[in-house]
C-alpha cells in the first residue's frame, strides 16, 4: 500500500525551517549563558585567590625584579599552580637588578633658619636613578611648576637642584578619572631628571605622584635621555615639596642630598605560565594575567598582587568547575613590569613567529577596587559581540563596556602592537593612587569581596573570549605604547 502524502502549506514549511534554525542558533547562546552564570556565581563565593594574595604579601612581601623575594614569589606561585594540577612552565626572562640603597635629604639653609637647625625631608629614590657621590651633594633649589616654567627659567638652573612641585589632581581622581590624573603627573617622574639635566641642574626632585597626602613618597621608574647627562632623582612627599616651595618663595633654600642606589648587571628571572587546555583548539591561546613583581617599599598588595592572584584565581576557578573553553586559557604572572616590562617583551619574542595562535590577552593592573566592567582594545564592530558577556555580568553590577584606544596592560602591549586584541577589567580606581608605589601598599587595604568579584569577572572574560566560535578580529598593527 502506498504511503499517504500530506501536503503542507509552503508558509508552514518555511516557519518550521526558521524555527529549527533559530533553535540551532539559540543552543550555543544558551550554553554560553549557562556557563557564564556558573562562573559568576562560583567566583563570588571563592576565596582561593585572596588566600594566595595573603600568602604572597605576608610571606614574601616586596618583589623587586632581580631580588630574592621576586625569585621566591616565582617559586611560590609555580608550586601552588602545580599543586592545583595545572600545566606550569617557567619562561626565563633577563630583568634589571636595581637596588635602592641609602637615601636622605635635608634643608640646610633657608630663610629664617635658626642657628644649628636643619630640616629632614621624606623622599624615595626613583627606580633607575644614578647615585650621588658617596658623601652626597649640596645645592640651592630651583622650584618650578611645569616644564614650560623650567624652560623659561633656564638661566637660573645651572648648578641647582630642580624641584618639580606639580600637584596630583585629586579632583580628577575623586570623580573617577584617576588614570588621567596620574598621567598628568607621571611625566615629571619619568622625564624630570633629563629635563633638569638639559638646563645644567645637578639633581632633580619631583613631587610624589599620588593622593592621600600622609607624607608618603611614591616611587616608580624614571627614564634618562641617552643624549643628556644622568643626574640623580627622587620623589618628595607632597608635604615636603610644598614646604620647600613656601620657603623658596621667601628666599634661597639649600638642600643636602644623598642617594646611593646601584644598577647591577641584569639577572635571570621568570614569567610564571599555567595552561588550562582548550577542548577543540588547544594550540590557540587566550591570556589572563597580572604582574608578579612589585616595588620595594611595601607588599605590592594593590600593585599588582591583587591583579596577578585574581588572574590565577580565574584559571583555578575554571579548572574547579571543569569548564574547558574551545581554546586554551593561559595564566601568565609577568616579571619586571615595574621597570621595563621585560617579561612581556620576552613572551612576545618567544611567540612572535606564531602570533596567529595568540587570540587575545587580558591583564589586570589597575588595583583592587570594585570591578565595574570591561575595557577592550578591539575593533569598533567587535563590541557588539560582547553582549552575552555583559548580560551575564549585569547581576554583579559590572555593566560598563568601554572600547579603549590602547593596550589592556603594560605587559601585553607588545602583543597589542602586533594586532592581538587586548582587554582589562575596569575597576573603581578613585583611591588607587593613594597607595600606588608607596609604603602603604599592604594587604590590609584589600577588600576580599573585591578580589572575589575580580576573579569572577576575569574568569568570565577569559572563558567568553576563548569559547567564541570565531576569534576576535585582529587589530591593525601599531607601535608599542610605553607607559
Amino acid at each position: 500500500m502506498r504511503p499517504t502524502l500530506i501536503a503542507f502549506p509552503t508558509a508552514l514549511i518555511l516557519t518550521l525551517l526558521m524555527a529549527s534554525a533559530a533553535q540551532t542558533q539559540e543552543a550555543p547562546d544558551t550554553a554560553m549563558a549557562t556557563a557564564l552564570g556558573r562562573i559568576r556565581d562560583a567566583g563570588l563565593h571563592d576565596d582561593w585567590a585572596y588566600k594566595r594574595l595573603a600568602d604572597l604579601c605576608d610571606k614574601i612581601g616586596a618583589r623587586m625584579s632581580g631580588s630574592r623575594q621576586a625569585d621566591a614569589a616565582v617559586e611560590q606561585m609555580a608550586a601552588v599552580l602545580r599543586a592545583a594540577g595545572l600545566n606550569v612552565t617557567l619562561q626565563p626572562v633577563k630583568v634589571p637588578h636595581w637596588i635602592r640603597g641609602e637615601e636622605q635629604a635635608e634643608m640646610i639653609e633657608y630663610p629664617g633658619r635658626p642657628a644649628g637647625i636643619t630640616q629632614h625631608l621624606h623622599l624615595t629614590t626613583l627606580g633607575g636613578s644614578v647615585a650621588t657621590p658617596a658623601q652626597g651633594i649640596s645645592g640651592q633649589v630651583l622650584v618650578v611648576h611645569s616644564f614650560d616654567e623650567l624652560s623659561a627659567r633656564e638661566g637660573e638652573a645651572r648648578g641647582k637642584i630642580v624641584v618639580f612641585d606639580v600637584p596630583y589632581n585629586e579632583a580628577l581622581a575623586e570623580n573617577g578619572r584617576s588614570g588621567a590624573a596620574y598621567g598628568q603627573g607621571v611625566v615629571y617622574r619619568g622625564q624630570g631628571a633629563s629635563a633638569a639635566a638639559r638646563v645644567g641642574a645637578t639633581a632633580a626632585l619631583v613631587r610624589t605622584v599620588g593622593g592621600a597626602n600622609y607624607r608618603l613618597p611614591h616611587t616608580g621608574q624614571m627614564n634618562y635621555d641617552p643624549k643628556l647627562p644622568k643626574i640623580p632623582t627622587a620623589a618628595l612627599s607632597a608635604e615636603d615639596a610644598m614646604w620647600i616651595s613656601r620657603l623658596a618663595a621667601e628666599g634661597p633654600v639649600t638642600l643636602r642630598l644623598k642617594l646611593l642606589p646601584q644598577s647591577l648587571p641584569d639577572v635571570e628571572s621568570h614569567n610564571v605560565i599555567a595552561d588550562w587546555a582548550g577542548r577543540e583548539r588547544p594550540e590557540d591561546v587566550v591570556i589572563v594575567s597580572g604582574h608578579l613583581d612589585s616595588w620595594d617599599l611595601a607588599q605590592g598588595a594593590i600593585d599588582d598582587g591583587a591583579g596577578v592572584t585574581s588572574a590565577m584565581g580565574a584559571v583555578h576557578l575554571l579548572q574547579t568547575l571543569g569548564l574547558h573553553a574551545r581554546r586554551t586559557i593561559r595564566f601568565v604572572g609577568w616579571m619586571s613590569e615595574e621597570n621595563g616590562s621585560a617579561g612581556g617583551q620576552a613572551y612576545f619574542n618567544l611567540n612572535s613567529a606564531a602570533l596567529e595562535r595568540q587570540i587575545a590577552a587580558i591583564e589586570s593592573d589597575e588595583g583592587a577596587g570594585r570591578p565595574l566592567g570591561v575595557s577592550a582594545h578591539v575593533l569598533p564592530a567587535a563590541l557588539a559581540q560582547f553582549s552575552p558577556l555583559m548580560t551575564a555580568l549585569s547581576p554583579m553590577g559590572a555593566t560598563l563596556l568601554d572600547r579603549s584606544e590602547q593596550a589592556g596592560g603594560s605587559d601585553i602591549r607588545y602583543l597589542d602592537a602586533a594586532g592581538v586584541p587586548t582587554l582589562s577589567p575596569i575597576v573603581d580606581s578613585r583611591t588607587y593612587f593613594d597607595y600606588h608605589h608607596s609604603a602603604a601598599d599592604t594587604l590590609d587595604k584589600i577588600d576580599p569581596d573585591n578580589i572575589r568579584r575580580q576573579v569572577a569577572l576575569m574568569a568570565m572574560m577569559a572563558y567568553f573570549v576563548a569559547e567564541m566560535p570565531e576569534a576576535l578580529a585582529r587589530l591593525p598593527p601599531s607601535n608599542p605604547r610605553i607607559r
